[in-house]
């Protein structure tokens, strides 16, 4: 085998407005539309609309503690059918980017190539947060995020295992895998929940609704009051001084002790988006990735 192997991304999609058209736009680039799967959970907004891709809506699913485990035997489903076809498949959420230094690796296939095509891969998690004293615009999708976003914070359970050639499946809202993973120092998924303090109190207010509705994810982020995860978000970037904050270092993070193995699968160690927000120090983005997304 020689060359960029054949890449299949899905994701699933509800009511994500102009973020899931960037999300066809910056796949699109790396593996060709034509490999692109968006399984659309009943959006009422109108972006799943001639996005150019495959998209199949799905049934309503089961809400409360069925939603994740039908949403992953759905998802597994959908990979391991794609895999009789497919070198690989990728599952990531709409605000889930992956990226790599375009200099070395222009799209995430050739990372895969050039490490010798392993059986599953990791990313370095960074969730791209909104700092408002320095970033005083909101957040224009219609334009490259990182020439107007530069901060993040490494965030372990962010560092997932999304790309697999093997059958084995995802677990944990796919933030977990039934087989051995290593993150890659040079693959990167930035993940934009907190790139624009409007959109974050927007997507928050939907998602809660969602989950006080039918139960969904309850026990997440999905279960707090919008106006709660907006006060810990501007407690998180009040008083940045930018001359402080230095670029992230992948050394830094001990990525080869990261994967843990527990009750069956191989996982990061445990610590929720909010605690991440709250407890993991403010970095810059890695210059180099600049124009990735």
């Amino acid at each position: 085998m020689s060359g960029r192997p054949e890449v299949a991304v899905i994701t699933m999609a509800r009511d994500e407005g102009d973020l899931l058209s960037l999300w066809v736009a910056h796949y699109a680039k790396h593996v060709g539309i034509d490999n692109l799967v968006v399984l659309d959970d009943n959006s009422a907004d109108g972006s799943t609309e001639g996005l150019g891709c495959t998209v199949h809506r799905v049934p309503e699913l089961k809400g409360g503690l069925d939603f994740e485990p039908v949403r992953m035997r759905l998802v597994n489903g959908i990979g391991q059918g794609l895999l009789a076809v497919y070198d690989y498949v990728v599952f990531v959420d709409v605000d889930e980017f992956l990226v790599t230094d375009p200099t070395r690796y222009p799209t995430f296939p050739d990372l895969i190539e050039a490490r010798g095509r392993p059986e599953a891969m990791g990313a370095i998690g960074l969730n791209v947060v909104h700092v408002p004293s320095v970033e005083a615009q909101p957040l224009d999708l219609g334009r490259p995020v990182l020439e107007q976003r530069g901060y993040a914070k490494f965030t372990p359970l962010m560092c997932k295992p999304s790309i697999k050639r093997i059958n084995a499946g995802w677990a944990i809202s796919s933030h977990g895998l039934k087989a051995p993973y290593e993150i890659d120092p040079e693959l990167y998924m930035l993940h934009l929940k907190f790139a624009d303090r409007a959109r974050l109190a927007e997507v928050a207010r939907l998602r809660n609704e969602v989950s006080q509705a039918d139960g969904r994810a309850e026990d997440a982020s999905w279960g707090k009051a919008a106006d709660e995860i907006v006060r810990i978000f501007d407690e998180v970037v009040a008083g940045v001084d930018p001359l402080e904050i230095g670029e992230f270092d992948p050394a830094t993070a001990s990525l080869e002790e990261m994967v843990i193995f527990l009750n069956g699968r191989y996982r990061t160690p445990k610590q929720g988006q909010i605690a991440a927000l709250r407890k993991q120090p403010l970095t810059r983005i890695p210059h180099r990735l600049l124009g990735t997304l």
